[in-house]
């Protein structure tokens, strides 16, 4: 072993730190905060994430294996069961578990899931998000109803877009993360490759300029990616369920369209520091969301 890889082992500490809760809490904003990257697109609507996105903070002496999950929720399709199971897989791995809420939902709300973390053996944080909200007192009860249904979980208030008490959770997740050497690549701040970013981006942009259910039965495939040293030429395919939807993604004369891609153009420059080429067509796959098949072509099977 070199002395690199033995002063890794001695004292250095690495784990798996994953992030679940209901939709909309802020869960994606509080992972692109603890990782010091954009990972996952954070957006005001929910089921924004659909699957489990990994965001790696590297330092000499510790890995961290951020993991952000979709929001549970109740399945009413296929695709939702995937991104169910995403969240549940959570539970198995962690070494640390981020419970994320906020100060308006309630406890009880996706009892079924709460009843499994209550069995978790592992460290469990409970974060309360969005205490800009609220006041003392309301914070205080939600503090005691937490503690209650989790009495072996600590919780934590923070406000994820004001950074308050971002600073105090990652300090504690460093305290609590075993002894171990490193999972990954110390250069390495994710699991996912590069086009898996672009879909993320571009879907983030429909999820922003449509309306209604177009966001939801939207699937960003990209057929084509090509980077030189100074730029990349990228071809993508938007996937939507019915004929309508696709006049309505394309927009009269294609302005719509022409908007999604030039503001997913200027994100992805952002993203990867290069000059993007990007061309966009939309396909139509029906009833996608219900389809198995469609489900593994997409990467949402997580197998047997």
């Amino acid at each position: 072993m070199t002395q690199e890889g033995t002063a890794q082992r001695k004292g250095h500490k690495a784990g798996f730190v994953n992030i679940v809760g209901n939709p909309n809490v802020g869960k994606s904003t509080l992972m692109n905060l603890l990782v010091g990257e954009r990972i996952s697109i954070a957006t005001f609507k929910a089921q924004t994430t659909r699957h489990r996105i990994m965001g790696i903070l590297n330092t000499p002496e510790m890995q961290i294996c951020f993991s952000d999950t979709p929001g549970v929720l109740k399945p009413n399709y296929k695709l939702q069961e995937q991104m169910l199971q995403f969240s549940v897989s959570a539970l198995q791995d962690a070494d640390v578990l981020l419970y994320v809420t906020d100060m308006v939902e309630t406890p009880d709300k996706n009892s079924d899931f709460i009843e499994k973390v209550q069995h978790m053996k592992v460290p469990i944080i409970v974060v309360i998000n969005k205490i800009d909200l609220s006041n003392p007192q309301a914070l205080q009860a939600k503090y005691d109803e937490w503690h209650q249904i989790l009495p072996q979980a600590e919780v934590m208030p923070i406000s994820a877009l004001h950074r308050f008490g971002v600073e105090q959770l990652l300090g504690r997740i460093k305290e609590l993360l075993p002894e171990s050497p490193a999972y990954f690549d110390k250069d390495q701040w994710t699991d996912k490759p590069a086009r898996f970013f672009v879909n993320e981006i571009i879907r983030e942009k429909v999820l922003l300029y449509y309306d209604k259910e177009i966001p939801y039965s939207v699937e960003v495939v990209v057929e084509s990616f090509k980077e030189t040293e100074k730029n990349i030429h990228i071809n993508a395919v938007i996937y939507v369920e019915r004929d309508s939807q696709k006049g309505i993604i394309i927009g009269h004369k294609g302005v719509a369209l022409k908007k999604v891609s030039t503001e997913a153009r200027k994100s992805l420059e952002k993203f990867f520091g290069k000059s993007i080429y990007l061309e966009i067509f939309v396909k139509v796959d029906k009833d996608w969301r219900q389809s198995a098949k469609a489900m593994k072509q997409y990467g949402y099977d997580l197998g047997d």
